[in-house]
């Protein structure tokens, strides 16, 4: 594959072969990024042991700054769930007619939430939102009784992992633009979360940092 200009000028900055400290990561990162104006998402990825068969690792980690992303929350409620989503800040809040929007190829929106009454009909309108991974379930935690809680995790800086069929998790832990003190605290809180959820028969087996586009930097475990 032919990298940019740009990856293969990150590479210069990076030994392939040593393994950083979290801090000594923040810092070449930030020498990537240079004097550009966009605000990279700094990545952290995870390679675990290999899972036993069928054996998926996911959760919820809130991270205390936030992913410095701003997320588009749709409500798709109904009753007295309009209230509490409202209250919350939703950016979105009805049923019916997001439903229709929806199937007319809306999607201006990063994250939908519902409640388990609400999600037989919401299933009906998956096929637009599944592709996008932008479909609620419960293990998710994004089809639930308690909305406004949710959104309010949400819009904090909550987010969701998933592990993938080769044993790897991508977790955005904020931007580049924040205080070192701050990506630090939410590395080590997305760290201990993950220990923490991982089976027994499961471990780290390596860790980076990265930006979405960047050559990774290794971490000591």
């Amino acid at each position: 594959m032919k990298r940019s200009k740009k990856y293969r000028e990150a590479l210069k900055l990076i030994d392939q072969n040593k393994i950083y400290e979290i801090s000594e990561a923040i810092s070449i990162l930030k020498k990537i990024k240079g004097s550009s104006k966009f605000d990279e998402t700094v990545e952290l990825a995870f390679h675990l042991l290999v899972p036993k068969k069928g054996e998926i690792t996911r959760g919820l980690i809130d991270l205390p700054h936030g992913t410095g992303k701003k997320v588009k929350i749709l409500a798709l409620v109904k009753g007295e769930k309009v209230k509490e989503a409202k209250d919350a800040k939703a950016d979105f809040v009805g049923f019916e007619e997001f439903l229709e929007k929806i199937n007319k190829g809306w999607s201006d929106f990063n994250v939908v939430v519902t409640t388990p009454d609400c999600a037989k009909e919401v299933s009906k309108v998956g096929r637009y939102l599944g592709p996008k991974g932008l479909m609620p379930t419960p293990k998710a935690g994004t089809i639930t009784n308690e909305i406004g809680e949710r959104i309010e995790k949400i819009k904090k800086g909550q987010v969701q992992f998933k592990m993938d069929e080769g044993g790897n998790i991508h977790l955005p832990v904020g931007k580049i633009s924040f205080k070192e003190s701050d990506l630090i605290e939410n590395i080590n809180v997305t760290v201990t979360s993950v220990k923490n959820l991982l089976p027994k028969s499961q471990g780290i087996k390596s860790w980076s940092l990265s930006f979405t586009m960047s050559p990774s930097l290794r971490l000591k475990n």
